[in-house]
């Protein structure tokens, strides 16, 4: 039985599990906070990286409880910024078109835009998806 509510894809979760040393899982299903510890601890010495790979069930449930669905999708959102956010294509994506193009000539506003994103790029794509 499939979900109403799939924002978060746990194949994609697992994919960035592979990297999760790094708070790339921890970062997609909205935690932010730990996705940096993990990012700065290597995953806390790589021992909470290795229990992640049992919490990703339960994250991802989380993530579509607390995130809304609609027409942008999390998936992608989260594709773009990481392989091309330094370039503004998830703003883009979003609508963000002035943002887009500042990113787009300044790195991601020099890199902290960038890294903003990563923690708050769920909650964006949560209130394009519920119209505010």
């Amino acid at each position: 039985m499939e979900k109403s509510n799939d924002t978060h894809l746990k194949s994609i979760g697992y994919i960035l599990w592979i990297f999760g040393f790094m708070g790339a899982h921890r970062f997609y299903y909205g935690k932010p906070v730990t996705g940096t510890i993990w990012f700065f601890t290597l995953g806390l010495c790589f021992i909470g990286w290795i229990i992640d790979l049992f919490l990703i069930p339960s994250m991802d449930r989380k993530a579509d409880f607390k995130y809304s669905n609609g027409k942008l999708s999390y998936t992608v959102a989260w594709i773009l910024l990481t392989f091309l956010g330094l370039f503004g294509i998830h703003r883009f994506y979003m609508g963000k078109w002035v943002t887009g193009i500042l990113y787009l000539v300044s790195g991601g506003i020099f890199g902290i835009g960038y890294l903003y994103d990563f923690w708050t790029i769920n909650d964006q794509v949560s209130l394009i998806n519920r119209g505010t």
